[in-house]
């Protein structure tokens, strides 16, 4: 009887490891994982294209999610209001001098359009090839003054500044302009790059001092908090914008919304053109003081020396056509 359950155990024996073994070797798999497989669904990628897996459910609690928030855009920058200069000129010995001295300021201020008012009956070669050169956004234009005006002691540049007017509002006769401002830029003037700074805010008409005009250091609005009450002045103090051509600017959308606001040659004095020209647009009490409060010389009405060209017909004339 022994010798009977003896075979057998032996016969059962190797049956027995080989399950045991079995069972450890499986015990010792990794566990799958928790998350579904990715589910690919037919219309994840559109007729004939790639599908791409869509998960299901939401993610496990050892598993992390996806980070796909994108970091915060910077809030559009605001449209830069455009400066339109408008330049009378003439031609006189020093005119490309000036011209060139005066183009080199302005192409260092951003949006700015220059625009160009020749005293001429046609644009000329020198001018149109100054403007060529300028490598800033321009237009050129060209109207006579009446021999008539010609005269000492008349005001100048009147009709090359209403010919600037005329080309801005028939430029903007067509739907709402954009932001702008205007300023009446001399060419034989000296600007500082800080006042087309402070002259791009403007928002109806702003003032600023002047230096070197009306026999004095500077002219300037007088101001008490924050308001214009007076004017610092050497040439009459009477007028009721005692201020130079350079020492206001106006924004777009009053030269747009008074249309007849021009300067006038009837009954406008010399040094007066300033006033009758602002009385149609603002009131003294309006005007924005700019430049610290009125208290710093941005621009300088500086005069070029007469050229002293007597030599001219004493020698014999170069034989090459050199532009100065």
């Amino acid at each position: 009887m022994k010798s009977v359950l003896f075979s057998r155990f032996f016969i059962l024996l190797p049956w027995i490891l080989i399950v045991i073994i079995m069972l450890d070797v499986d015990t010792r798999r990794p566990a799958p994982p928790l998350t579904p497989r990715p589910y690919s669904s037919p219309y994840a990628g559109g007729r004939g294209g790639a599908r791409t897996p869509l998960r299901r459910g939401t993610p496990g609690r050892n598993t992390e999610p996806r980070n796909e928030s994108r970091p915060p855009q910077p809030p559009p920058e605001p449209l830069l209001p455009t400066i339109y200069a408008i330049t009378p000129t003439y031609s006189r010995p020093v005119q490309k001098a000036e011209l060139t001295r005066l183009a080199n300021t302005l192409r260092q201020v951003a949006q700015l359009h220059w625009i160009l008012v020749e005293d001429a009956a046609a644009r000329s070669e020198l001018v149109s090839r100054l403007l060529a050169r300028a490598g800033l956004p321009s237009t050129h234009l060209h109207v006579p003054t009446p021999r008539r005006y010609k005269r000492p002691g008349l005001p100048r540049a009147t009709e090359q500044r209403n010919a600037g007017l005329a080309w801005l509002r028939q430029r903007h006769r067509h739907g709402r302009a954009q932001p702008g401002v205007l300023f009446f830029a001399d060419d034989d003037n000296t600007y500082s790059l800080e006042l087309f700074q402070e002259m791009r805010t403007t928002r109806k008409v702003s003032v600023w001092p002047v230096g070197l005009v009306g026999g004095r250091r500077y002219e300037r609005p007088l101001v008490e908090n924050g308001k214009v009450v007076g004017w610092y002045t050497g040439w009459r103090a009477d007028r009721p914008f005692a201020i130079d051509m350079a020492g206001f600017a106006v924004s777009l959308q009053v030269i747009l919304s008074n249309p007849k606001a021009v300067f006038k040659r009837r009954g406008s004095q010399p040094g007066m053109q300033e006033s009758d020209f602002l009385k149609q647009i603002t009131t003294v009490e309006e005007l924005e003081p700019k430049a610290n409060n009125c208290t710093k010389v941005l621009v300088w009405h500086t005069r070029t020396e007469k050229v002293n060209l007597a030599n001219e017909p004493k020698y014999r004339l170069d034989t090459v056509n050199i532009e100065v």
